[in-house]
């Protein structure tokens, strides 16, 4: 493995309460590839006690320079785009792993905006980012878009989206929601591949696309904790996105998972016995917010836009 000259100014790592173990996983597999590029969190609400400074002592993880407020369903991944103009930058959920030197998609790209060349139909268009038909039925055209990508990996520049260029989609309050949670979909994730599309439309950016992403549920071919400690594997980020089974071995690419975890410790004094308590925590905090879901959607009826489902939940 040689460590590789990141193409992007600063990692990003969008963190919660609930996702300090893939936040731990997440954070190793970055420093196998990169291990002297600027890591910061993204720091959405309130985070497990003890991570950022774990994170920060041994790992040499930052804090993007934002205000400590509850950011709502994914919008805290936005608020690179409204920093200082020309940034370059890489935005990861936490449930995400590199397999690979992935950043060397964007070495040679030249475009604003670098996503996922993700291919998807009408119908789960309609269901993940935007409701065309339903938009259309309230008066809102929407053209077809010429990209669609998850949110949960992608590459951009700040300072050529402003927050204005939101107005009408999300309300900016803490927390942040969608204005119109029937047709935009998703939290950030939809509203955000509206407006680069119209953005591109426009003229006003640029959008790259490279295959980027794999999604468990596709299927892991190519793809294991052997082909990545020699070296094998395809340069993707893996997203876990939907699968919230609190038992990693449970999942697929468990051995992926794992093998990160155990990265992460090895740095740790103890490490043994704090991955133990680590899994612990993780697997009861997952079953105190099933206990709680009721309420957490009730809440988000009022604060989110469209009420979590059961899936999303994690339930």
């Amino acid at each position: 493995m040689t460590a590789q000259t990141p193409a992007v100014d600063v990692i990003y790592i969008a963190a919660s309460r609930r996702d300090g173990r893939f936040t731990r996983i997440c954070v190793a597999s970055v420093r196998r590839w990169y291990p002297d590029a600027a890591v910061r969190l993204l720091i959405g609400g309130p985070l497990e006690p003890g991570l950022e400074r774990e994170l920060r002592r041994f790992w040499s993880v930052g804090v993007a320079d934002l205000p400590r407020e509850d950011y709502g369903w994914g919008f805290v991944k936005l608020e690179p785009l409204f920093q200082p103009a020309g940034e370059r930058f890489l935005v990861l959920d936490s449930d995400t792993v590199m397999t690979g030197p992935v950043l060397q998609h964007a070495a040679d790209r030249t475009e604003d905006f670098i996503v996922d060349d993700e291919e998807q139909s009408a119908e789960g268009a309609s269901e993940i980012y935007f409701d065309r038909a339903l938009a259309e039925r309230e008066g809102l055209a929407i053209p077809a878009a010429a990209f669609l990508f998850n949110s949960g990996q992608w590459i951009g520049t700040s300072g050529l989206i402003h927050r204005t260029d939101f107005d009408g989609l999300v309300d900016w309050g803490r927390p942040p929601r969608l204005a119109n949670p029937r047709v935009f979909k998703n939290g950030d994730q939809g509203v955000l591949n509206f407006v680069l599309n119209d953005k591109v439309r426009k003229g006003g950016v640029r959008v790259g696309r490279v295959p980027l992403m794999r999604w468990p549920g596709h299927g892991m071919g190519g793809l294991s904790a052997q082909a990545i400690a020699s070296d094998q594997a395809p340069a993707r980020v893996i997203h876990w996105a939907g699968f919230k089974n609190p038992r990693l071995s449970a999942l697929p690419g468990a051995d992926i998972l794992l093998f990160f975890e155990k990265a992460y410790y090895a740095r740790l004094p103890g490490g043994s016995a704090r991955r133990l308590l680590s899994a612990a925590r993780h697997v009861a905090g997952a079953w105190l917010d099933r206990l709680f879901l009721p309420a957490r959607l009730a809440w988000n009826r009022r604060t989110a836009g469209r009420p979590l489902t059961s899936r999303e939940a994690g339930a």
